[in-house]
């Protein structure tokens, strides 16, 4: 079993408009944006992230904001929902809030004792809310957002899969272990990590396959402090017999990616060296950061970005 892996980095998903994108991520939700830079892969395309007031791992939501793109079609091999911890007692403020702003599809629930709020993101991503009164991270601090209501990082994530057992036990090699479980629903948690530390699998055999598009997510990514976990993980699994790329930098991150049984994408992230290696943390995700192989390509690259408002 792994020990290497400290709960979430950060997940990867599509969107069909940068603006409306980053609109909801920092004005509705409050978090703030740490990285305005592109898809290292299609540089015409952004790759805008968004999370605590330094991006810490275990707080950061990405997103690939692709024009035109079609919506996705929700199912089976995918991540369903990502899961955001809020402070006990703030479940109110968020309901009125949401609902004040028109966001979609609000629902309170109570999964696994989690009081939790669901609701849809722009393309339909689906979203919770959950109350935890026992995460000491700070949130970003929004205009009308306090202390008492910030989104204080990743709670977890659910997968959406037609046979769950070969991915759970990825899940006990990755050191998750089984909290719970409850009818098609089975709950993972990592110990001593960072908060963002519960994967809960939902077991869904009779659902049609998931089609990417806006809304869906593209990947998922564990959190290791450095390389050198990083490169432990990395052999374990190619042991196991997994097919793990080449690790790829990533610029604030090192990165290796690997497909999972249930079809869903798996990424091993490290924690170095952050997103303030190339600004400040005061200015964090202002400018348009590009990998040094794009630097030589700028002015063409920002003629082909769509201008977003702050």
């Amino acid at each position: 079993m792994l020990t290497q892996i400290k709960g979430l980095h950060h997940v990867t998903s599509m969107a069909a408009s940068a603006q409306v994108n980053s609109d909801f991520f920092t004005k509705t939700l409050g978090l703030r944006r740490v990285k305005k830079t592109v898809n290292f892969d299609a540089p015409e395309v952004y790759h805008l992230y968004y999370g605590d007031e330094v991006g810490t791992p275990g707080s950061v939501m990405t997103y690939f904001p692709f024009p035109h793109i079609a919506a996705g079609r929700p199912g089976v091999g995918e991540v369903g929902e990502t899961y955001f911890a809020i402070p006990r007692g703030s479940l109110g403020f968020w309901r009125e809030r949401l609902a004040k702003l028109g966001v979609g599809n609000l629902a309170e629930t109570e999964v696994f004792g989690e009081k939790r709020l669901r609701f849809d993101g722009p393309d339909r991503d689906g979203f919770s809310l959950v109350e935890v009164d026992t995460d000491a991270r700070d949130g970003w601090l929004h205009d009308d957002i306090g202390a008492a209501e910030a989104i204080k990082g990743f709670h977890g994530a659910s997968m959406r899969l037609k046979d769950a057992g070969a991915t759970r036990e990825l899940l006990g090699f990755m050191g998750y272990e089984k909290v719970n479980e409850k009818d098609e629903w089975a709950r993972f948690a990592i110990k001593g990590g960072n908060g963002a530390d519960f994967i809960d699998l939902e077991t869904l055999p009779g659902a049609d396959h998931a089609r990417q598009g806006a809304g869906s997510v593209h990947h998922i990514a564990f959190a290791v402090e450095n390389r050198a976990a990083q490169l432990d993980v990395r052999k374990a699994l190619l042991d196991t017999g997994y097919q793990v790329t080449p690790v790829i930098d990533r610029d604030y991150f090192w990165a290796i990616y690997f497909r999972t049984p249930g079809g869903v994408l798996f990424e091993i992230a490290t924690n170095e060296p952050g997103f303030d290696r190339d600004e400040d943390t005061a200015h964090l995700g202002q400018a348009l950061k590009l990998p040094a192989r794009y630097e030589s390509h700028r002015a063409e690259i920002e003629k082909l970005l769509p201008a977003i408002a702050d």
